[in-house]
């Protein structure tokens, strides 16, 4: 549904799947940023792939409803952001866009210009990063490469994420401060930058209410989700001389024509290594799913990975009741089918059961299996 980068797509093997971009019954999408929300689901649907790691362009909801997986890059995009990130504290910190219009605005001979550069440049004295503090809001793939970065830089860093996964815990650099709260970082930070999903208790994060307990002067930075920071409060603490700088990819009528903010055209992952790299994440997600019945980085299933074994797999997708896996086994026990390897994976609403068995799985078997009540979608591979 968008342009995919070939190096991407080319991990399709040609004598199994066709690529096209209009299909009636696909078996899966791959999408980047178009808006999949008015899209009509067809019946034939298994997975959705986003080529990048937010998925507000896709109905999830819908989505899990009718046993579709979908599937995100997360990660593949982390060092793109993270040197935004990097170039927005120095855009910030050496008032660089406001003295680059100064300058393509000058007009006379090479003196006119040498005598207004001189006495106009003082209006531009910055600051220097080392020794200033960078909070990070959000430690996955991204904060924890900005965070890592910035330490590099000879900044003090303060990270906050109560969900920090174990595997970004061990890649996080032992100079990072731990916060307990995202009060305490505020409080203590020169700059923040935020990197967390935009959800119900994300949007608005920064607003009127925590505003105030930022360093005066402080540098804001969003190149996460539009949304997360509560606009009107900060163009307010922007006029009030409270806020130095908001740093943003995510532009809006609100925030065109103010000084202290700097709007980019939503830059983060635009990166030609970053749209390869999300493009191969996610064919090969979608690839081992349809292949094998393997789930990795799924946003609305668990994850699920299990050698094969036997004459076939039997996967189920499935609401996350009692006797689901009872049910299955015992339909497979009628048919004198013996099951090699069982596991069933659960996440919130939803589960996704896996069986190989040791031969071929009857048409009739397959019926009842799939008429099971919670059964939302059935595949013998």
């Amino acid at each position: 549904m968008n342009d995919i980068a070939q190096v991407g797509l080319d991990r399709f093997p040609q004598d199994g799947y066709a690529i096209a971009a209009e299909e009636d019954a696909p078996d899966a999408i791959v999408v980047r940023s178009a808006n999949m929300h008015e899209f009509p689901v067809p019946d034939s649907l298994l997975a959705v792939g986003r080529a990048g790691a937010g998925v507000n362009n896709i109905p999830v909801d819908a989505m899990s409803s009718r046993g579709v997986v979908v599937f995100n890059a997360p990660g593949a995009n982390a060092n793109a952001v993270k040197e935004l990130v990097i170039a927005g504290m120095l855009l910030a910190a050496r008032h660089i866009c406001q003295a680059w219009d100064f300058v393509r605005g000058l007009e006379g001979g090479d003196e006119d210009l040498r005598k207004a550069v001189e006495s106009g440049k003082k209006q531009y004295k910055g600051f220097e990063l080392p020794g200033r503090t960078l909070g990070v809001i959000g430690l996955g793939s991204i904060g924890v490469k900005v965070a890592n970065a910035a330490i590099g830089l000879d900044m003090r860093v303060i990270g906050f994420d109560p969900q920090i996964t174990v595997e970004g815990a061990w890649k996080l650099s032992s100079d990072v401060e731990q916060a307990g709260s995202l009060d305490e970082v505020l409080q203590r930070s020169d700059f923040v930058t935020f990197h967390v999903p935009l959800k119900d208790d994300t949007r608005d994060m920064l607003n009127a209410d925590n505003l105030s307990q930022l360093h005066d002067g402080a540098v804001v930075m969003n190149f996460a989700r539009q949304g997360i920071v509560a606009e009107e409060a900060l163009l307010k603490a922007l006029e009030d001389g409270k806020i130095g700088a908001y740093v943003t990819d995510f532009p809006s009528n609100a925030l065109q024509g103010h000084d202290g903010v700097i709007s980019l055209p939503h830059l983060g992952a635009s990166t030609r290594e970053a749209e390869e790299n999300c493009a191969m994440m996610v064919v090969d997600q979608i690839r081992d799913y349809l292949d094998n019945g393997n789930i990795r980085n799924s946003v609305n299933f668990p994850n699920m990975h299990l050698r094969r074994a036997g004459s076939q797999r039997v996967c189920a997708v499935n609401a996350n009741v009692p006797d689901m896996v009872a049910k299955i086994s015992h339909e497979l026990g009628k048919a004198g089918l013996n099951i090699i390897h069982l596991r069933n994976e659960s996440r919130g609403d939803y589960a996704y059961t896996v069986a190989d068995v040791e031969k071929p799985v009857p048409a009739a078997t397959r019926k009842a299996i799939g008429s099971i009540a919670g059964v939302l979608r059935l595949r013998i591979i």
